[in-house]
C-alpha cells in the first residue's frame, strides 16, 4: 500500500480496558455482568473531538472524558453532539439534546464541582470550540469559544475565569459574557485545529467568498478568496502545510459509475486543476464519495476499489510529479472503506471506528513499486516522492540509485540520471532552509505532454486571495511570498545552468582571442575564498557554477545572510558531485571491476563496457545540463573507452567531445602498451589531438624516434620565435659534430648560438634535456626513416 495509516489512538484498545478497571473498582462483590453490560454498551463509546494539545474528548454512556479523566456526567436521556474542553481543563463546553427538546449548550466549571451556564436553547445544532491560542507557558486571563450555529451564524465568546478558594476556577460575571458575532449566512465551514483558523464559505449579494480566520492570542487575521463554483458544492477541504500552500479541494456529487471529476483550487499558485478520472469496473461501487486526505507535501485523492491519486502540492505544475494509480495497481484495499476526517499533521480521524490514525507515504511500498513499475510518469512520481519524504535520505538515495544502475535506459520520456541528480540535490538543501521554492530547479523536465492512462484535466487561471493581516508571520509570510511569485515573478526567477554555458563560452572565445573582461569580474569568480577547495582539483567550469549560483541566491534570497547563502551553494554544488561519484561507485561495485581495470596492458571485459555505457549515459545527462564533474571522472571515462572501443569508434568518440583526453589518462596510456605496430597507431592517433602543452609533457615519457622528434620541433620553434639573422664572426668547433651535412652543421650552428644567449629555452618540463645535439640527433633518426635508410 502506498499509504500506511498508523494509529495513535483507539478507543477500543485504549479505552477499554481503563474503563474495565474503573468499573471494577467500584463494582459491588459478586456483580459478575459488569463486564458484558460494558462490552453491550460499547456502541455508546464515541469521539466527540481532537484539540490542538493532542487531547481526545470521548464519551461513554453518561461520561464525557479527555484520555483517561473524567470530565462531566450528564443525564441518561441527553446526547452529546459536541464538545470541547479549555487549555487548562477548567471549562468544558458542550452540546446537548433529547429527542423532543431543546438542544441545549452549555458552559461547564469542571474543577472542582460542576457549575453549569446555560448559553443557548435552541431547536437547531449548534458545534462548540475552545481556542487554543500561541502563548507562552502561562494562562489567559480570558477564554475565547467558538459556536457554529447550524442556523447558519457563528459567534465567538469571552469568558473571564478567576480562582477562588485554592485550586476552584470559576466563571467571572458569568450572567453577563461579552460575546460578538463572526459571520452570517454562511454556507460551510472547517475547523483547523492545529493552527486554530476557521474556514467558512459567506455568501455576500450571489458570490460566494470563502474566508478565513486566524486566531492569534493579540490579534486575528483574515483571508478572502472570491470564487463563484464553491459555492456549488458544500463538501469541501481546505489544506495547509508550512510552505505557504493554500488548497480547496471538491468534488461534486456524481450519478454515473464510468468516471468521476475532481478539483483542487492552488491558490498558492494562482490556478485551479479539474481531474476527471475513469473509474474501471462499474459493478464494484462500495462506497458514497471521494475522500482528501492532507499529507503535508501532497494530498491524497482516493475511491476505495477505484483509484488513489497523490497530488504533489508544492510542485503541482506537471501532472507526472503526482502519482495515479487504478485498481490494475492492487490500490482497491488500500484504505478503510470508512467515513474519514482529514486532520492537520496528516492526522486521520475514523468517526465511525474511533480511531485516529498518523497517515505516513510507505517508503517500502514505493520502492517496490519503482522497481516494477513501466509507465515513465509512474517512474518520476515516485522518484519525487520518496526524496521528498523520506526519513532516510541517504538509504533512500542508495535505493535509488541502485535501481538507475539496472534501469539507465528504462526511461524515454524524460533522463533519468538528470532528474534523479536535479531532485536530490534540491532535496538536499531545502532540508536546510525552505526558501528555495521558487529559486532552485526542482525537476529537469519543464514540460509532459504524454498522457496519462486513466486520467485527464483542465488547468484554468483563478483569482488570488486577498489578505487582511496586521503583520505578517509564520504561515502568512510564505503564503505572502507564494502570491508574489505568482504576481510579479517575471521572468521565471529558477536557477537555470544556461547562464554558466553563456558564460563559460564567452570565457573560451576572450581566451582564444586574447580579449579578457575587467580584473575585477574576474577575481570575483577566481580568487573566492569559499573556492579555494575546489579550485585546485575541479576546474574553472565548477568555479564559474559557483559563482553564478551565489550571485543568483544574493539577488533573490532577500533577509539571508551572506555566509549562509554561500554555504548553501557549497552545499549543493558538493552534492550534484556526490551523487554522480556515488552513480560510478555503485555502477563499478556492481559489476565488480577491480582496480587493474585502470591499466590497459590487459583484456576487456563485458563488465566494463557495461560500466563505460552508463559514465557515457552520466556525461550525457551533465552536458545537456552543463553541470561540472568530479575530478578523475574523464579520466577512468577515457580508460574504459580504449578498453572498449575499437579504434575508429575511439577516434569518434574524443572527436565528437564524448571522450575527454586528460594527460592522466594519455601518461598511463603511453607508459603501460609497448610499441608495437597496433598501439603505436594508437599513441600517434591520441597524441595528434592533444592540446600542445599536454602533448608536449606525453612526449617526454615516450621513448620514441617520433616524440623526439615533436620534442625537437617544440625546442626548435620557441627559439626561433625572435631570431634575426645576424653577422657572424666566430665559427663553431666542427670536431663537436659527427655528420658533415653542410646545412644541418650551419643550422645547429645558429640553435648553440641561440642557446648561449637564452635564459629560456623552452616551457615545457625537462627542457634541460633538450639541446642543440638532441635535436641533431633526432633529425638525423628522422631522415634515416624517411629514407627508409
Amino acid at each position: 500500500m502506498a499509504l500506511r495509516l498508523v494509529a495513535d489512538f483507539d478507543l477500543r484498545k485504549d479505552v477499554l480496558p481503563w474503563l474495565r478497571a474503573q468499573r471494577a473498582a467500584s463494582a459491588a462483590p459478586g456483580a459478575e455482568g459488569d463486564r458484558d453490560v460494558l462490552e453491550t454498551n460499547y456502541e455508546s463509546l464515541r469521539v466527540l473531538n481532537v484539540e490542538r494539545n493532542g487531547n481526545i474528548i470521548y464519551n461513554y454512556k453518561v461520561c464525557i472524558c479527555s484520555l483517561f479523566i473524567h470530565l462531566y456526567t450528564f443525564e441518561k436521556d441527553l446526547q452529546v453532539v459536541s464538545c470541547s474542553v479549555n487549555r487548562e481543563k477548567t471549562l468544558l463546553g458542550n452540546l446537548l439534546f433529547s429527542v423532543g427538546s431543546k438542544c441545549l449548550t452549555l458552559l461547564v466549571e469542571i474543577h472542582p464541582v460542576n457549575n453549569v451556564k446555560v448559553l443557548k436553547a435552541v431547536d437547531s445544532y449548534i458545534w462548540v470550540q475552545f481556542l487554543y491560542l500561541h502563548v507562552e507557558s502561562h494562562p489567559l486571563p480570558q477564554n475565547q469559544l467558538l459556536l457554529i450555529s447550524e442556523e447558519k451564524y457563528i459567534e465567538q465568546f469571552h469568558i473571564q475565569v478567576t480562582q477562588e478558594d485554592g485550586n476552584r476556577v470559576v466563571i467571572k460575571n458569568s450572567d453577563h459574557l461579552p460575546r460578538h458575532r463572526i459571520a452570517e449566512d454562511f454556507v460551510w465551514t472547517q475547523w483547523d485545529m492545529t493552527e486554530q483558523r476557521l474556514y467558512y464559505i459567506d455568501l455576500e449579494k450571489s458570490r460566494s467568498i470563502l474566508k478565513c480566520l486566524q486566531f492569534y492570542a493579540d490579534q486575528s487575521c483574515d483571508l478572502m478568496v472570491n470564487q463563484e463554483k464553491l459555492c456549488k458544492y458544500l463538501t469541501l477541504c481546505v489544506f495547509t502545510n508550512h510552505t505557504g500552500s493554500l488548497c480547496v479541494c471538491y468534488s461534486p456529487k456524481f450519478d454515473s459509475w464510468e468516471q468521476i471529476t475532481y478539483s483542487v483550487f492552488y491558490f498558492h499558485k494562482g490556478y485551479s486543476k479539474t481531474f476527471t478520472a475513469a473509474l474501471g469496473s462499474a459493478g464494484s461501487h462500495g462506497t458514497q464519495g471521494i475522500t482528501f486526505l492532507n499529507l503535508e507535501r501532497y494530498v491524497a485523492v482516493y475511491l476505495p476499489g477505484h483509484f488513489f491519486h497523490l497530488l504533489n502540492i508544492q510542485h503541482p505544475d506537471l501532472i507526472c510529479h503526482s502519482l495515479f494509480l487504478t485498481e490494475n495497481n492492487k490500490t482497491n484495499d488500500m484504505l478503510p472503506h470508512s467515513s474519514f476526517q482529514s486532520l492537520s499533521g496528516s492526522l486521520v480521524l475514523d468517526w465511525y471506528s474511533g480511531r485516529l490514525y498518523r497517515a505516513f507515504l510507505d517508503q517500502s511500498y514505493l520502492l517496490r513499486f519503482l522497481w516494477n513499475t513501466s509507465l515513465d510518469c509512474e517512474k518520476m512520481a515516485i522518484l519525487h516522492c520518496v526524496l521528498s519524504c523520506g526519513q532516510d535520505p541517504q538509504f533512500l538515495e542508495g535505493q535509488i540509485i541502485q535501481w538507475i544502475s539496472e534501469n539507465v535506459s528504462a526511461c524515454h520520456s524524460f533522463d533519468l540520471i538528470q532528474e534523479f541528480i536535479i531532485a536530490s540535490s534540491y532535496w538536499s538543501i531545502y532540508a536546510k532552509t525552505s526558501n528555495v521554492d521558487t529559486i532552485l530547479p526542482y525537476s529537469s523536465v519543464l514540460t509532459w505532454n504524454t498522457e496519462i492512462p486513466g486520467i485527464t484535466l483542465v488547468t484554468e487561471e483563478i483569482e488570488l486571495p486577498l489578505m487582511k493581516v496586521h503583520s505578517f508571520k509564520g504561515y502568512w509570510e510564505k503564503l505572502n511570498s507564494n502570491l508574489d511569485y505568482v504576481k510579479y515573478a517575471k521572468p521565471y526567477l529558477c536557477y537555470n545552468n544556461s547562464v554558466v554555458k553563456r558564460e563559460w563560452h564567452n570565457l573560451i572565445s576572450e581566451e582564444k582571442t586574447g580579449k579578457r573582461r575587467s580584473t575585477a569580474y574576474m577575481r570575483n569568480i577566481l580568487d573566492s575564498k569559499q573556492l579555494a577547495f575546489v579550485r585546485t582539483c575541479l576546474g574553472s567550469l565548477l568555479e564559474l557554477m559557483v559563482s553564478e549560483l551565489r550571485e543568483h541566491l544574493l539577488r533573490h534570497l532577500q533577509g539571508v545572510e551572506k555566509k549562509k547563502i554561500e554555504q548553501m551553494v557549497l552545499d549543493y554544488v558538493s552534492k550534484l558531485l556526490d551523487l554522480i561519484c556515488h552513480l560510478v561507485e555503485t555502477c563499478w561495485r556492481r559489476h565488480d571491476l577491480q582496480s587493474s581495470v585502470l591499466h590497459f596492458n590487459r583484456p576487456r571485459s563485458a563488465a566494463e563496457f557495461e560500466v563505460f555505457h552508463i559514465m557515457t549515459r552520466i556525461l550525457e545527462a551533465t552536458n545537456s545540463l552543463f553541470l561540472p564533474l568530479p575530478p578523475g571522472f574523464h579520466t577512468l571515462h577515457t580508460i574504459l573507452g580504449v578498453h572498449c572501443l575499437p579504434l575508429h569508434n575511439l577516434l569518434d568518440y574524443i572527436d565528437n567531445g564524448v571522450l575527454l583526453l586528460t594527460e592522466t589518462a594519455v601518461t598511463r596510456l603511453i607508459k603501460d602498451l609497448d610499441n608495437s605496430e597496433k598501439n603505436e597507431k594508437l599513441k600517434f592517433s591520441i597524441l595528434v589531438r592533444l592540446p600542445p602543452l599536454i602533448g608536449q609533457k606525453i612526449c617526454r615519457v615516450w621513448d620514441h624516434p617520433m616524440s623526439s622528434n615533436i620534442i625537437s620541433r617544440t625546442h626548435v620553434t620557441q627559439l626561433l620565435q625572435n631570431y634575426k639573422k645576424q653577422s657572424r664572426n666566430s665559427m663553431m668547433d666542427k670536431s663537436s659534430f659527427s655528420v658533415e651535412f653542410l646545412p644541418l652543421n650551419y643550422f645547429i650552428e645558429i640553435l648553440t648560438d641561440l642557446e648561449s644567449s637564452s635564459q629560456a629555452l623552452c616551457d615545457f618540463e625537462g627542457h634541460d634535456n633538450v639541446d642543440a645535439q638532441f635535436i641533431q640527433e633526432a633529425a638525423l633518426k628522422h631522415t634515416t626513416m624517411l629514407l627508409d635508410l
